[in-house]
């Protein structure tokens, strides 16, 4: 398929395309000693965890099992999560910051050794990790990253090149790290899941949660059904009770995308990252007897910047330019939470609310940081000890960069907040062509239209139902998204993406 085609159509992830099983919708009220709200990587690792050690384990997804971040990634397996670790001595302190490496090192293991005990194929191979500098600053951000390798005993080093036809300046490497196909490696912990009683349920919405401070948590579906539990594991990307924790303040969402070529290119092996930006991710896995070559990059936060689609276009000219590849099969896009201090959350939602667990905030890094909430999430429930559990804990608190990161990102939640109700929308409805959509006046207000390539119109208030933001349109994803709090929604107005619950207001589909 040529760019040209695949660039205008709906996305289409490689990883998706393997044969998953499907679950009936809950339609009763169930008794459990675990509700988990996600079939996600977390989701489904602690679902895992927690059947293999007889725990009765109830899963309830929103829509289909492995459809959300988890299926829309790079699917890296590693600790090198960009230059971090000289910034997390400074803030944290040396004990800390190796806590986090031990950490995220810890979930390659277990998909190692789970991958191998259990005989699931998932393309599993350790490779060297690489981030890398095209500028005089961040290679001296590069050399102090590696003083602080140094510090932590973190095997790598500093190389001058890269092989491949990109001008760099220096570059880090973090050694024996993975990569894998992740919904193969999870399609097997949900066998194993559902072999040993787990109950999952697809297209099921977590509303509510009530008595979350008592020792029966009650998750309250959409349709009004009962999930009662011992504890609730949250892990819904967004959480997608998140008041109690103020979560949607302390975070911000943010995009990348990523394209995949199909190429008979031999691959000299590797994981590769930029520091600077705009950030580019390199990385391959084996198709059919060749190679399918994954670039990504391209962040910005949701609902701002340029047009979306220019940024598949930014990584197609790269293809271009660097491999010589004019032609891609696949692209995807994925939203991420980031935390005010870049470091997730994972535990109580609340000091005072225990038997509600929540897992968030994973940046770019969920293939390591999803396996490793499941584990920490399975020693709360099962009052085991946990080195990682104090490192995580959404109740932490430290002024540095805590205090200046609520700031300015509130700040910016404000400017969009107000700029959005004052915008001037010169377009009209009829002035779109099919398959266009765009902020428009509709009887005299703001609203959001689409014309689909039948030429059906789909209008909608864009305004968020969340806290009242303004959507923007996403050209590339077809979908409206907002520059608050990162919801989403279709173009018709259907939630993809909290913390929103409520759909668009439909103000006029003709």
């Amino acid at each position: 398929m040529s760019s040209t085609d695949n660039t205008h159509q709906f996305p289409r992830t490689y990883w998706r395309e393997i044969e998953l099983p499907t679950f009936e919708k809950l339609n009763e009220d169930i008794t459990v000693d675990v509700a988990i709200v996600g079939a996600g990587i977390t989701g489904i690792t602690a679902a895992y965890l927690l059947a293999k050690e007889g725990v009765k384990v109830a899963v309830i997804e929103a829509g289909g099992v492995l459809n959300g971040t988890t299926g829309h990634t790079t699917a890296k397996l590693t600790a090198q999560h960009g230059l971090i670790y000289d910034e997390l001595i400074n803030h944290f302190g040396e004990e800390k910051a190796k806590l986090y490496y031990d950490s995220a090192s810890s979930a390659i293991q277990f998909v190692e050794a789970t991958m191998n005990e259990k005989g699931i194929d998932c393309d599993f191979s350790k490779q060297d990790a690489y981030v890398y500098a095209n500028s005089d600053e961040y290679a001296q951000k590069i050399e102090t990253e590696w003083a602080a390798y140094q510090r932590l005993g973190i095997e790598g080093g500093l190389v001058g090149n890269i092989p491949f036809d990109i001008e760099i300046k220096s570059a880090i490497l973090m050694r024996n790290q993975a990569q894998y196909h992740p919904l193969k490696f999870l399609k097997g912990l949900l066998d194993e899941a559902v072999n040993a009683g787990c109950s999952f349920y697809e297209n099921t919405v977590a509303d509510s949660i009530e008595d979350d401070d008592s020792s029966q948590p009650k998750v309250i579906t959409k349709d009004g059904h009962q999930v009662t539990s011992r504890h609730v594991i949250i892990a819904s990307h967004f959480p997608f009770y998140d008041k109690p924790g103020l979560y949607f303040a302390r975070m911000y969402a943010d995009r990348s995308y990523a394209i995949a070529i199909k190429t008979d290119m031999e691959y000299p092996g590797g994981m590769y990252i930029s520091a600077d930006s705009p950030s580019r991710s390199i990385r391959y896995t084996p198709l059919d007897g060749s190679n399918l070559l994954i670039l990504g990059g391209e962040n910005h936060k949701t609902g701002q910047g340029i047009d979306t689609l220019n940024h598949y276009l930014a990584l197609e000219t790269f293809a271009k330019e660097v491999f010589d590849l004019s032609e891609y099969h696949y692209r995807w896009s994925a939203q991420d939470l980031v935390t005010l201090d870049n470091v997730p959350y994972i535990g109580p939602i609340t000091q005072n609310k225990e038997h509600v667990l929540v897992a968030t905030g994973y940046k770019k890094w969920g293939m390591t940081t999803g396996i490793l909430a499941a584990n920490i999430l399975t020693d709360y429930v099962l009052n085991r000890d946990n080195p990682y559990k104090e490192l995580y804990s959404p109740s932490r608190f430290d002024a540095d960069p805590d205090i200046k990161s609520i700031i300015s990102t509130n700040a910016d939640v404000a400017k969009h907040l107000i700029k959005g109700k004052l915008e001037f929308v010169p377009k009209d409805p009829g002035d779109l062509k099919n398959d266009e959509g765009s902020v428009v006046m509709h009887n005299g207000k703001r609203a959001g239209a689409y014309k689909d390539r039948d030429g059906k119109l789909y209008i909608v208030d864009t305004t968020c139902t969340h806290l009242g933001c303004e959507c923007e349109w996403n050209h590339a994803e077809k979908s409206w998204d907002c520059p608050c709090h990162g919801s989403r929604f279709s173009y018709a107005g259907d939630v993809i993406e909290g913390p929103a619950k409520k759909p668009l207001k439909n103000v006029g589909d003709t």
